[in-house]
This record gives C-alpha cells, sequence and structure tokens, in this order.
C-alpha cells in the first residue's frame, strides 16, 4: 500500500478505505463478514434480512462473459433469527476487532422495516441499508418513513435500477434518509445452454439478474444521477473489480464503493487489493488523498456539457507510441483508418467521423481526438 490515504469519515464513522462489500452472497453469514475485514474491506455489511427466511430457487447463480453473473438471490436464507442469535454477533465481533463499521441491509415492507430495525439498532450495528428492490413506487416513502421512526441511526436507501428516474426517487427519499447505494442487480435477463436447450438457473423460467462489470456503466450513471440531486453520501455499486473502477464511481460523486460480483468470484482479498490498486493509482496521478478526487466528473457536468453535433475533430496517431496491431483498422466502420499489420496506422481525416471508437480500442493509447 501507498502511503496515499484512504481513509474516509461517512455517516459519522471512519472507513478506513472506501471498499465495502455490497450485500449479497459474499456476506451471506457472520464468518463470511469476518472474511471481508480479513480481506482488506474498509467497512463491512451484511446480507439483506427479512421476516422469513428467502426461498432462494437452486441453482441460483451463473457466470456469463469474463467476470459477470446472473443469479436468482433473493434477500438472505438464513431466517432473521438465526442473524440475531448467531450471526450478527459473529459479524460484529470482527467490526470491532478490526474498528471497522458494520451496516446492517434490511427489508422491505414498511411493516418488516420498522419490526427489525429496532432489533438491529439494540443489536449494536451501526448503520441501516433497506432496498426498495421489491417496492413499487406508491410505497417508497412510506416504507423509509417507518424506518426512520423506529430507529435513530443512519439509514442508507439501495435503489434498484428498474424503479424508474432514481433522480426523482432520491428526491423523494432524501427526507427520511441519510444516504443512498445505487445500485441493486438489473434484469430479469435470461441465459440459454443451446446444448441442451435448458437454463442454468433454477428460477421458474431461467430468468436471473444481471451483475458485475456489464452493469458498471448503469451504475455509475445513476450514482451520477442521485448525486446531482442530494449532498448525502452515495456508496456504488456495480460491476467494481479493480482499483480504477472506485476513481471512476468517486468521480462521478460516491463517497464509498460496493463489492460483491468480484468478491464471490474472486474470493474475500479482492477487497483489499481493489483498494490497493485505487491508492496506486492515486498516487501515480499526484493526489495524496482519496477525496481529492470525489466529485470531479459530478462537479464539471452536473449542469451538462454542450452537445457537438457537427464534425469539428479527427482521431489523430502518435506515431512513436503506435505498435503497429492493426486494432484501429479493423473497428472503423468509415474506412478511415489504414493500419495493415505491423505498419504504423494512419488516418484519413476526411473520412473520419469523429466516432471516437479507435480511441477506446487501441491498447497502447496511441489514437487520440484533435480538432480538424
Amino acid at each position: 500500500m501507498t502511503d496515499t490515504n484512504l481513509a474516509l469519515q461517512v455517516w459519522n464513522h471512519k472507513f478506513r478505505n472506501p471498499v465495502i462489500p455490497a450485500a449479497g452472497p459474499n456476506v451471506g453469514s457472520g464468518r463470511m463478514v469476518r472474511r471481508a475485514a480479513e480481506g482488506g474491506a474498509g467497512g463491512l455489511l451484511t446480507k439483506t434480512i427479512s421476516s422469513v427466511a428467502a426461498p432462494v430457487p437452486h441453482p441460483n447463480m451463473v457466470r456469463f462473459a469474463k467476470d459477470n453473473l446472473l443469479n436468482t438471490e433473493l434477500w438472505s436464507e438464513r431466517s432473521p433469527e438465526d442473524w440475531f442469535d448467531r450471526e450478527y454477533d459473529i459479524a460484529l465481533a470482527a467490526a470491532r476487532e478490526f474498528d471497522l463499521p458494520l451496516i446492517g441491509s434490511l427489508g422491505y415492507s414498511p411493516e418488516e422495516l420498522a419490526a427489525l430495525g429496532p432489533r438491529l439498532e439494540q443489536k449494536g450495528v451501526e448503520i441501516l441499508e433497506f432496498s426498495i428492490h421489491y417496492l413499487d413506487e406508491k410505497r417508497l416513502t412510506e416504507t423509509a418513513q417507518a424506518l426512520r421512526s423506529a430507529v435513530s441511526l443512519p439509514i442508507i436507501a439501495k435503489l434498484s435500477p428498474h424503479a424508474g428516474d432514481l433522480g426523482e426517487i432520491a428526491r423523494l427519499l432524501d427526507p427520511f434518509v441519510d444516504g443512498f447505494s445505487c445500485i441493486n442487480s438489473f434484469g430479469p435477463g435470461l441465459m440459454i445452454d443451446i446444448e441442451h436447450g435448458t437454463s442454468p438457473l433454477g428460477s421458474q423460467y431461467g430468468f436471473g439478474w444481471l451483475s458485475g462489470p456489464a452493469l458498471k456503466p448503469l451504475a455509475v450513471r445513476c450514482v451520477f444521477e442521485v448525486a446531482r440531486v442530494t449532498d448525502k453520501p452515495v456508496i456504488g455499486v456495480g460491476g467494481v473489480t479493480r482499483g480504477e473502477d472506485v476513481i471512476e464511481f468517486m468521480m462521478a460523486g460516491a463517497s464509498l464503493v460496493g463489492v460483491c460480483t468480484a468478491a464471490i468470484l474472486k474470493g474475500w482479498h479482492v477487497y483489499g487489493k481493489i483498494a490497493a490498486e485505487a491508492a496506486r493509482w492515486l498516487e501515480a496521478h499526484g493526489y495524496q488523498d482519496i477525496e481529492e478526487i470525489k466529485g470531479l466528473y459530478l462537479n464539471r457536468y452536473r449542469q451538462g456539457q454542450e452537445v457537438v453535433t457537427t464534425i469539428e475533430k479527427t482521431a489523430w496517431v502518435n506515431e512513436t507510441v503506435c505498435k503497429a496491431c492493426s486494432q484501429c483498422e479493423k473497428v472503423c466502420q468509415f474506412d478511415a483508418i489504414s493500419a495493415p499489420l505491423k505498419q504504423i496506422a494512419k488516418i484519413n481525416s476526411d473520412q473520419c467521423t469523429a466516432c471516437g471508437l479507435c480511441v477506446s480500442v487501441c491498447p497502447f493509447d496511441a489514437i487520440e481526438m484533435i480538432s480538424r
């Protein structure tokens, strides 16, 4: 780890770094919460509980592409009594040993939150997160208000991308909560095993919810939308697998980031690994404290940017950096790039439409957009 300061003060609690677990199988027991602490998480969080154990279909998780999941996970398959009798004690002991704040996740109805929230507060959990995943818009404020009336702890509302305009939802919930988490998994989607004509998941139609890197651009946008309308802390969740993802979420306005899928696929040491990568990025870019990059994009583009519909730029190749790999020519749909294998790429500016795709494809950062 570098000397860069990763510690943050959020909801009057010190997080040793911004990388915490997001609610899911990665924190499905007190032992797994402890593993997150041992793995370098900057704070802790427990899997969502409700009034009964979740009837989770089996099989309930499948990987696709490199690091994504479809899942039929619900809330905790452990009963609330299991958590209150045993699992929270283990999680709280880990939080105290590693000097980390512990967030307890719960759901879903006003009645359930009003009953469970005070028990979590009495148990010693320091912050509460409630999910709106199964709520319709009419019950949003009712649910938040029920929990607010029942506890004195900081409350985080975890928002789901299918719920609608998350900026507007954040405005509705803002009077009752102390922060937000964006986002829950997205879907449902369907994955078919074409060799057998079946789904790898055990839900009624084989549907599952998407998590992992494929979700990240949607999650970053949602964080930005929520951070635009509130000054309260936001946890960015969705597709965090490396330190650069932490930087991206925090530039969009996040105060912390949540990790779930990467911890499932790569193990509990991934929390500390991601935090260390973020520290190295900050040091390499001349930052001493992670707070320095928080909201950089948000503050610049809070009111939007000028949209240019005319072609005023062209791709340009830095010939000293180009490795003659020819990747740019393959993706150019406008015959604007000539890059035979082992030859430096050349741009025909008259043909270039300034789409920018070649810039993102080049593995050596040899292409940029310049004024014509």
